[in-house]
């Protein structure tokens, strides 16, 4: 069975352009005539149409596409094409599995709708439907651990997780450092930190464990990758890998800072 896809696209020599790059990946691929604005895509949608996959602009004449999916029950998933990389996080808050940035390539689309195939098949075996894959994940409960105890000399400190802006791995010790710029050194492994304190804190990569209150922002990076922007700075980039990417966005969602 051919995949019906539908283009939400305000530039039209764009949306052809795209379509025409669509059809070029996968020429068994249904094409739905071209939506041009907010509005139109509204009205589209309250018809019920049959659609399994969307590719839409972000910034529309009439406003953000956004919109759309907050208005209108739309449980399809969206592969986001834009000029502007702000919209990161908002596009995976809704039903984004995939954000392309214009000018795009055909590798970008090819990418993307491998990616739409292997999650559709993916949930396909475990008898999940891909909409439902798409769904926001209930609400995360906090770490039933509330202090981390160190030892200082002949002190023992109760350490609260909630005043630790991050663990680092520095000079293969790990590092405790809080929101006080407080500076403590461990005997803990990263891996055993990660279990006791997730889901308050997430392992942005093998060097650094977060915490969800020290994270003001993210950015894109070089190969697909995430830029942390911290309330605590760090003396080098934390970035998320392109692996993690949608996983991250996930966990910032449902986590509450």
């Amino acid at each position: 069975m051919s995949i019906r896809v539908l283009i939400i696209e305000d530039e039209r020599l764009t949306a052809r352009d795209l379509a025409t790059t669509i059809r070029s990946v996968d020429d068994s691929i249904e094409l739905l005539p071209f939506l041009h604005s907010v509005d139109e895509a509204i009205y589209f949608f309250e018809q019920k149409p049959i659609v399994d996959l969307i590719f839409s602009d972000i910034d529309l004449g009439d406003g953000l596409s956004f919109e759309i999916f907050k208005k209108c029950a739309v449980a399809v998933p969206v592969i986001f094409c834009t000029a502007f990389d702000q919209y990161l996080l908002e596009a995976f808050q809704t039903n984004g599995i995939e954000y392309i940035l214009k000018p795009f390539k055909r590798a970008d689309v090819e990418r993307s709708l491998a990616k739409y195939q292997l999650l559709k098949e993916k949930f396909t075996r475990s008898g999940v439907t891909l909409p439902q894959t798409i769904t926001p994940l209930p609400e995360f409960t906090p770490t039933s651990e509330q202090s981390l105890i160190i030892q200082r000399g002949d002190k023992i400190l109760p350490i609260p997780f909630t005043d630790i802006a991050y663990f680092a791995i520095e000079n293969e010790v790990v590092c405790a450092y809080t929101f006080a710029n407080e500076h403590y050194k461990l005997t803990h492994t990263l891996d055993a930190l990660e279990s006791r304190c997730f889901p308050q804190f997430y392992r942005a990569n093998r060097q650094i464990l977060v915490n969800r209150k020290t994270i003001k922002s993210a950015s894109r990076y070089f190969n697909r990758k995430l830029l942390l922007h911290l309330l605590l700075p760090y003396k080098e980039n934390v970035l998320v890998g392109k692996l993690k990417v949608t996983e991250f966005l996930m966990w910032l969602q449902n986590t509450h800072a």
